[in-house]
This record gives structure tokens, sequence and C-alpha cells, in this order.
């Protein structure tokens, strides 16, 4: 007789690890709570769409991740490093992909890559490889020694995204990496974010396009208030409202009296206080 258990493969760490944020903007009025209590996990391998209206909370806890942001309360680690005891060394595991990265005009696809690869320590026969590899990926080739000021949109876009990932971080934030792209512009978002999917990075795609995240994300946190309402994968969160699309999961939540603001949530910063 076999007396051995069945083994099971332990799940990889989180690459992103974040617990009980809460970020407070005081005003003349009442405090802004701008994040809420907000915890998640992002694993290797997989999208994790952090979505809500414009106003929830979604840019101000990707801020706090990348060490832009100091919170009021809790903790963020970024592949196994408190983002607020070693934020150089934080910075160095992530990406931040958005719309509103611009380019140093006058610069080539080529020396701001390389120029990315120099502030990120990357080593010259490394940052050569990663040059070709990334050229080729993005299809950048035919225009890599052309000035990024003469270029069109799209073609800016693509370096932009090459260049990003010129330090193989295994953490990449993007932040509505779509707005304001046409839809060609917005299939090479989709095509990145699968390659970097398959890579095995541990992506937050943060947005407010929720026909983006259904056809993109592995999982979902829902934000409305700064609060992370609801999260789960498409088909947990199906089970557990009674509907089939995010957006009807939205527009139910956010007319829901329990998601409406409730003040600032002082206990909750207390706690997180040394």
């Amino acid at each position: 007789m076999n007396t051995h258990s069945p083994t099971t493969t332990p799940q990889a760490p989180p690459q992103v690890d974040v617990r009980h944020l809460v970020r407070i903007f005081p005003t003349d009025e009442d405090p802004v709570v701008a994040v809420d209590d907000v915890s998640m996990q992002v694993f290797p391998g997989e999208v994790y769409g952090l979505l809500g209206p414009n106003g929830a909370g979604k840019t101000t806890t990707l801020r706090i991740m990348l060490g832009l942001q100091q919170a009021d309360a809790g903790t963020v680690e970024i592949a196994g490093l408190d983002a607020t005891q070693y934020p150089l060394e934080v910075k160095r595991q992530v990406s931040l992909v958005s719309a509103s990265s611009g380019l140093y005009q006058w610069l080539t696809p080529r020396e701001l890559m390389w120029y990315f690869a120099d502030l990120y320590d990357v080593p010259a026969d490394l940052a050569a490889d990663r040059v070709e590899y990334l050229s080729e990926q993005f299809g950048i080739r035919e225009f890599l020694d052309r000035r990024c000021a003469g270029m069109s949109t799209g073609q800016q876009q693509r370096v932009n995204l090459a260049r990003s990932l010129m330090h193989d971080p295994p953490v990449v934030l993007m932040d509505e990496p779509t707005r304001g792209l046409d839809i060609v512009g917005s299939s090479r978002i989709f095509e990145f974010t699968a390659l970097l999917r398959e890579q095995g990075k541990a992506v937050v795609f943060c947005t407010h396009r929720l026909d983006e995240a259904e056809r993109l994300c592995s999982r979902f946190g829902l934000m409305n208030h700064g609060r992370l309402c609801l999260e789960g994968t498409l088909e947990d969160l199906r089970e557990s409202t009674g509907l089939d699309h995010l957006a009807e999961m939205f527009l139910q939540l956010m007319n829901s009296p329990d998601t409406a603001r409730a003040g600032p949530r002082l206990g909750a910063v207390e706690e997180g206080q040394p």
C-alpha cells in the first residue's frame, strides 16, 4: 500500500503584497480618504485588474507602491522588499507603464533604451541583448536610430513599452495605459500585457475601462471611494454578485449604500502607526 500523501506544488510568494493601506489627504473641510484599508496580493504570471471609476483611489494606490507617496498606515512589499525601508531597491523591481509617460524627444529609441539601462545599472552586455530583443519584440528596429520627436504617437508608444522593460523587472504597474489610444494602439497594449503574463511578471492593470479588464485580467479588485469592495476571478465575482459583466457589478456597487463615503477610518490609521 502506498502510504505517501499526494504532493502539491506550493504557490510562489506574491510579488506585490499590500496590507491595510491607508492614505488620507487633509483639506480645509473634511479630510479625503483616498485609500481606505486596502489589502491585495499579486502573484507571478498574474494580471490583476485594479478597477474603479475616476477618483476611486487606484492611482494613489499605485503611487504608494512606487514609493512616490507615503501611506498613513499599512505596508507594501514588492518582490519581498518593504517599500518604505528599501525604496531604491523596490524601484529597481518595478516598471510603470502609463499613458502620461513621455519620451526624451531629442534622443533616439536606442539612446533612450541605453539611458534607462544605465539608470538601472544593467550590465552593458545584457543591455545590448535587451535592446536587440525588445526592438524585435515591439517592432521598432526600423526607426531605432530616429529621434523620438519625429515619430508618430503609435511609434512613441512602442518605444515607451520597450524602454519600460530594459531592466527586466518582476513587477509591472500599468496606469490607464490605453487612455487616448486608437484601436491599433490599444491592441498593442493587449499584446504587451499577454507577453508580460507569459514571462511570469506580476502585473497590476489599473483602468476604468471594464471591457478591457475582462479581456486581459485573471483576477480583479473593484475599488470605490478608496475601498477594495470586491475581489476575485470573474467567476468568483459572478457568483458573489449574481451578475455577468463587470460593468453591471460596478453599477450595483456604486449604487449600494454600503459603499457610500463613510468618512476617514481613523482607527485604521492609528492601528498602523508605529
